[in-house]
């Protein structure tokens, strides 16, 4: 049989204060137009539909057009779980009456594992769960960690396995190797979100998401399909695809890889500005991608940003080339101009660094309330 692996749509993803949805848009156009030439016997989706909890409208009507493209209008059956960024008591709801239609939507982790069999070929759907949901719903308190959640999880598994078929998971994790980029979310801190790849020993083909690139990992069993598109610079020079698998009756499968074409690619460009301004280079270029640029002008220069947007009107990201000895003065001026700021005006900065929301009136008074506990208890002190 054959079947079509993918994951990380993202739907909703923000970048740099730009919405991605008519980019996304763009791209599952292609999708549906790739699942209506190859007629697959089903769609992988392995994770992280949404990239947030509550995505916005926009983002949901899409999804519901696509996969209402595919798997009514088209008649092609879709297996797909829950990601690290879905809620999965969203993605839930009304799975029990999707698969009257052959979808097979697993967004929350149950007390056992959801799995179907499409043409012979049992698929194992695992969608992402935190090790102490795991931990409940097995009612099994050795769990504290990915990798011990995984192993029970696949314990579940094996018990109902028919191994005289080919067996697929679809799962969305880190497995202990892969390359990460700056748009994923990290699954827990120093390194405890990582699973091994010897736990997917038992199964023929291992359809996974969470990391972007198609070659975040190389084995000859688990698979990456890799984001629907570049969500961040660091993922400028990977080459996006969706993965293609024939699974054989005896388990072993041919893999190929079809590459979907951007409305607007994602690049990094390095000059002097008067270079980059200069008809010679930028006829050459795509100018309507969104572009990061670099600067090696010294001194100052005027309103940089406006004059290369004339040129560059997707430009998301503006910075100058650092020298290792401007690094150094950078970093001690941060550290002497730090000294002299407030643990609020410390935190306000942070905040501003870290989220896009408003740093309220309301929020400073919870974190001045924090901060004068704090000093009574001597901490940090």
């Amino acid at each position: 049989m054959k079947f079509i692996h993918t994951a990380d749509w993202h739907l909703g993803k923000l970048v740099h204060g730009v919405y991605m949805t008519e980019d996304q848009s763009y791209m599952l156009k292609q999708l549906v137009k790739l699942v209506e030439e190859e007629q697959p016997d089903c769609l992988v989706i392995a994770g992280d539909l949404y990239d947030r909890s509550v995505p916005p409208v926009a983002a949901v009507e899409l999804l519901n057009e696509v996969l209402f493209t595919i798997n009514v209008k088209l008649g092609v059956p879709i297996v797909a779980i829950g990601g690290n960024h879905d809620s999965a008591e969203r993605l839930s709801f009304g799975s029990s009456w999707y698969q009257q239609s052959d979808f097979y939507l697993a967004g929350k982790l149950k007390d056992t594992v959801d799995s179907v069999n499409i043409k012979g070929v049992n698929f194992h759907l695992v969608p992402f769960a935190e090790p102490g949901l795991v931990k409940y719903a097995f009612n099994d308190d050795r769990i504290i960690s990915h990798e011990e959640a995984m192993k029970a999880i696949i314990e579940k598994i094996e018990k109902k396995m028919n191994h005289n078929e080919p067996n697929v998971l679809v799962g969305h994790a880190f497995v202990l190797g892969g390359e990460t980029t700056d748009s994923e979310r990290i699954l827990s801190v120093g390194g405890s979100g990582c699973v091994s790849a010897r736990n997917f020993d038992l199964f023929d083909y291992t359809a996974l998401g969470h990391l972007h690139s198609p070659d975040a990992i190389s084995h000859n069993k688990i698979k990456y399909a890799g984001s629907l598109m570049k969500y961040s610079f660091s993922e400028a020079k990977q080459q996006k695809s969706v993965s293609i698998i024939e699974m054989n009756d005896n388990g072993t499968f041919q893999l190929e890889r079809k590459s979907l074409m951007p409305l607007r690619d994602m690049r990094e460009i390095e000059g002097y500005l008067d270079e980059l301004l200069d008809e010679r280079f930028y006829s050459e270029q795509k100018k309507d991608d969104y572009i990061k640029v670099t600067l090696l002008d010294e001194g100052a220069l005027i309103d940089p940003i406006n004059k290369l947007r004339q040129i560059y009107p997707n430009i998301l990201h503006l910075e100058r080339k650092r020298t290792l000895q401007d690094m150094k003065k950078k970093t001690k001026l941060n550290v002497l101009t730090d000294e002299r700021k407030s643990e609020l005006e410390l935190f306000s900065h942070f905040y501003q660094e870290v989220t896009t929301a408003e740093f309220t009136e309301d929020k400073q008074n919870i974190i001045v309330d924090v901060i004068e506990k704090m000093r009574r208890e001597g901490i940090g002190q």
